[in-house]
């Protein structure tokens, strides 16, 4: 079998020239992690012959972009494949991949091309592929498009000048500025179903007591998305179009969900929003940063000394909390990174809230809800949570009325949970378990794969350590779809839950591994035993 060329969320590499010969293109992706214009035309020429394959009708493709540098690029390379197979491709310029999402639906379009590398550095692109609904493609589908582009790069298929200058550009470009203009219309028709799935008339600024600050990563929303909610009534200062590049000492890719920082630290790093923060009341929502691509949010709260992430587990509570007081059931889909998916902390809401545990990666949470997506005209009760920031939310259907889609939007994630904040009762919210990630770096990948020996010697070592903290009952080890490599251990100690999950990396040579407790547990005993794994893991893979 051929190598894949998509990692957990799409392809990412540094971008360089166009290599002269697609084999090389292929080989600097796996051994150098190089993305360029060649490899763009493989892949979308692989995607207009596999077209058919996919639900929809047509043969059209929708190509969005952010604003790195080398993007033309890879834009034209994309371009190129998809018309050298006959599709037909509209340009909608530089946008958010929440709004390729919506593009795609609104165009009826067959295929949808974000060319992103979401947080990573500017100097990194690379794509992701949505189908006809508006969600991304799968595993299954990304092997064979990987299988057919080693198979085209096997053929001469050239062409001459003139037609490579008229074919690297698109049929068609839109007359709609995705970006600037109808994502915040997009928005606020958003905003109209949240005030109704919360049951509260506008964004109250209550909880904010001094303007805003954002941090859109200098991506699509930072054209925006700071005078939109000011026009909502949240004043909101946007901070990272000051910086250099896209994701430069900016944006939410460089927060983890558990960071916390006095204020002496904030005012010294140079991170652009940490670095403005003042000081307030504890409790006050001091800041908010997406990622690059702006399909993630967290958001900043002060403390009695400085200021901590709240992440999208904590989002996601308040949501559940606001959206549950109407007494209707929730659907929620949390993925095994996140506390949400412990379960124990969803005793306490006042209806039944169904969950299911999902790999890692917004694509699985989607996944997880779209088949209960049903008709109605009322935005439906489910959520897909990450504690990254992730939050996978309905949207309605530009053409089909009462019809729901699914996308993570950092900027609706932000104005849901505003409203959510508003109206949640604050003894209702989360207790927030514990929860720790580490990850053993240049290790050797194929030596895991959660079912070998040496996963046995993980899981022994890892009851051993938990069965001297207290009573173990109920250990399951088991997997997920989504994460071929995934050991995931579910057991009960001292009758609360907890949860071992252990899974390579998608797309680096690393090995990750995640432990969460519920908020009962004293985490102090039971930590210890991550440094004992990851030394494992480090002596058995290098």
């Amino acid at each position: 079998m051929v190598q894949r060329l998509f990692g957990t969320d799409g392809i990412r590499g540094k971008i360089v020239n166009a290599h002269s010969d697609e084999k090389s293109a292929l080989a600097a992706l796996h051994e150098a992690r190089s993305v360029c214009p060649t490899l763009m035309r493989l892949v979308g020429e692989a995607l207009g012959h596999l077209i058919d394959t996919l639900p929809g009708e047509g043969e059209s493709v929708v190509i969005g972009w952010d604003e790195r540098p080398g993007n033309q690029a890879l834009v034209e390379g994309v371009t190129l494949g998809l018309r050298l197979a006959g599709c037909t491709v509209t340009h909608i310029g530089i946008c958010a991949t929440p709004a390729l999402h919506y593009g795609v639906l609104w165009h009826k379009a067959r295929l949808g091309c974000m060319i992103t590398a979401s947080h990573n550095p500017a100097s990194d692109s690379g794509i992701k592929v949505f189908d006809a609904e508006g969600y991304k493609t799968s595993p299954e589908f990304e092997d064979r498009i990987s299988n057919l582009a080693y198979a085209l790069c096997e053929e001469e298929r050239e062409i001459d000048e003139i037609d490579h200058a008229e074919l690297c550009q698109p049929n068609e470009r839109s007359s709609l500025e995705w970006g600037r203009s109808h994502h915040p219309l997009w928005l606020s028709q958003r905003f109209t179903h949240f005030k109704h799935l919360f049951g509260v008339s506008t964004l109250s600024p209550d909880l904010i007591q001094q303007p805003l600050l954002l941090d859109c990563s200098k991506g699509s929303a930072s054209s925006w998305f700071a005078e939109w909610l000011t026009h909502h009534g949240i004043e909101t200062q946007e901070v990272s179009r000051q910086v250099e590049e896209l994701n430069k000492s900016c944006g939410a890719g460089d927060f983890s969900p558990t960071a916390t920082w006095t204020v002496e630290q904030a005012a010294a790093s140079e991170h652009v929003l940490l670095k403005n923060l003042k000081p307030a009341a504890s409790g006050t929502i001091v800041g908010a940063a997406l990622d690059g691509d702006g399909d993630r949010c967290l958001v900043i709260e002060s403390t009695e000394s400085g200021f901590r992430v709240i992440d999208g587990d904590a989002m996601a509570d308040a949501m559940l909390v606001a959206g549950t007081q109407q007494q209707k059931p929730w659907l929620i889909a949390a993925s095994i990174e996140s506390e949400l998916a412990l379960l124990s902390s969803l005793t306490r809401l006042p209806v039944k809230v169904t969950s299911r545990e999902t790999a890692v990666g917004d694509r699985w949470l989607s996944h997880a809800l779209r088949a209960s997506l049903e008709l109605d005209s009322r935005m439906p009760r489910m959520l897909g949570v990450e504690d990254s920031g992730h939050a996978v939310l309905p949207s309605p259907h530009p053409h089909a009325e009462g019809q729901w889609s699914l996308v993570g939007d950092g900027s609706a994630t932000l104005v849901a949970y505003l409203l959510a904040r508003s109206v949640a009762k604050k003894n209702l919210l989360m207790k927030r378990g514990w929860k720790q990630r580490i990850s053993v770096q240049k290790v050797h990948r194929e030596l895991w794969n959660g079912t070998n020996e040496l996963s046995d010697e993980i899981e022994s070592i890892a009851r051993t350590h938990f069965e001297g903290c207290g009573e173990v009952t109920q250990w399951n080890r088991h997997g997920l779809e989504g994460e071929a490599d995934l050991m995931l251990i579910e057991a009960l100690l001292n009758g609360k839950p907890l949860s071992l999950g252990i899974r390579n990396s998608g797309t680096q040579a690393k090995i990750s591994i995640s432990l969460r407790l519920d908020s009962s547990l004293e985490h102090e005993s039971i930590a210890p035993v991550m440094p004992i794994l990851a030394n494992h893991l480090g002596d058995a893979m290098r």
